[in-house]
This record gives C-alpha cells, sequence and structure tokens, in this order.
C-alpha cells in the first residue's frame, strides 16, 4: 500500500526584525556638536576678561593716583616732618630756639667814630661805625656798658694807629677785626668780643 503523502506543513512565517533605530546616531551627531559648539563659546570668556583688564587698567591706575597718592603727597609737602627741621637746625650755625625763634647773640654798637689816620699829619681821617658781638652765654652788653669809657679808649688807640697803606693793604678790614677783639678781651681780662661787623667805613 502506498504511503500517504503527507501533508507538507506550511513554513513558519519569518517573524518580522525590528528595524534598527537611526535615531541613535542623529543623536550622537547632535551631542557632538554640542560639545564642539562648547568649546568655542568657553574659549570667548577669558579674551572678554583680559580686554576688561586692559581697559579698566588705566582707569583704576588714574584713580588710585589721584585719590590716594596725591592727598599724602600734599600732606607732607604741607606739613615737612620734625625731623627734616631738626636736621636744618645745625646749617643755620646751630643756633638754639626758643618759642620758635633763633636766639640772637649779644651785641654792643660803637657808632660814628672819628680818628685822624696815622702819618698824614691830620689831613686824613677814618670814620666808622662798628657792632662788637660776643658768645651767646656771654653779658657782652652789660660788660661794655660797665666798662664804655675803657673799651672806647682802646677803639681808638686802635684806630689812630693805623696808616693810609694799612687800609688799602687787601683784607685790611679783616686785619682790623681781629686787632678790636685781641684789645678788647685784652682789656677785660677775659674773652668776650667775639666778632667785629662794619656797618659804616670811610676814609676821606
Amino acid at each position: 500500500m502506498a504511503d500517504k503523502e503527507k501533508p507538507e506543513k506550511p513554513a513558519p512565517a519569518d517573524k518580522e526584525k525590528p528595524a534598527p533605530e537611526k535615531s541613535a546616531p542623529a543623536d550622537k551627531e547632535k551631542g557632538g556638536a554640542a560639545e564642539a559648539a562648547a568649546p568655542a563659546g568657553g574659549g570667548k570668556l577669558p579674551l572678554i576678561i583680559a580686554a576688561a583688564a586692559v581697559v579698566l587698567a588705566p582707569v583704576l591706575s588714574l584713580g588710585v593716583a589721584q585719590f590716594v597718592l596725591l592727598p599724602k603727597l600734599e600732606k607732607k609737602l604741607a606739613a615737612p616732618p620734625a625731623a627734616a627741621a631738626a636736621e636744618a637746625a645745625p646749617a643755620s650755625g646751630g643756633e638754639d630756639k626758643k618759642d620758635g625763634k633763633t636766639a640772637a647773640p649779644p651785641t654792643y654798637e660803637f657808632q660814628n667814630v672819628v680818628v685822624n689816620l696815622a702819618g698824614t699829619m691830620g689831613t686824613r681821617y677814618l670814620k666808622t661805625s662798628f657792632i662788637v658781638t660776643g658768645a651767646k652765654d656771654s653779658n657782652l652788653q652789660k660788660v661794655f656798658e660797665d666798662n664804655k669809657a675803657k673799651l672806647t679808649d682802646v677803639t681808638l688807640n686802635v684806630l689812630s694807629s693805623l696808616t693810609l697803606a694799612d687800609l688799602e693793604e687787601p683784607g685790611s678790614k679783616n686785619v682790623l677785626r681781629e686787632k678790636l677783639v685781641g684789645a678788647y678781651n685784652q682789656a677785660l681780662d677775659h674773652k668776650t668780643a667775639d666778632q667785629i661787623y662794619f656797618s659804616d667805613f670811610v676814609v676821606q
């Protein structure tokens, strides 16, 4: 008996495979574009900061100079330090100061002293006025007042011993100063006079 043909089973239909999603690569491309754009935007920030610093630096420097440095400089110029004033004191001769005033040395003045010059037979004479100064701690004015007659005689003797040739010598006034100071101190038996300053000196 012939085998009955077995009916062929229909082949199972292939299951439809899901189509691959194409959105993933697109997302990656978008992400890459975003990442590429990010550095471009971030690179501008340092440039902006640098440009702002360059623009603002002169303005800040001007502000500091005008509102900080200049006022300090003006205060220093307006009120010099006490140390500078103290250093200036020795340059003026180291004189003592009281109440902001320089203490002047004591003085005594001889006015309009007239003598005949030696060797001129009374035809030539010297007329002079001068101030005698002493040490700061000396009582020169009182001493000269108390010995006025004596010191006037000393003055006339020194001046009348001069000749016309003596006065024509270079530096004759300096020599005369030394003679008068020495004569006064010798007459007073101690050093009182220190310097002579002529205010009038006429030879005729």
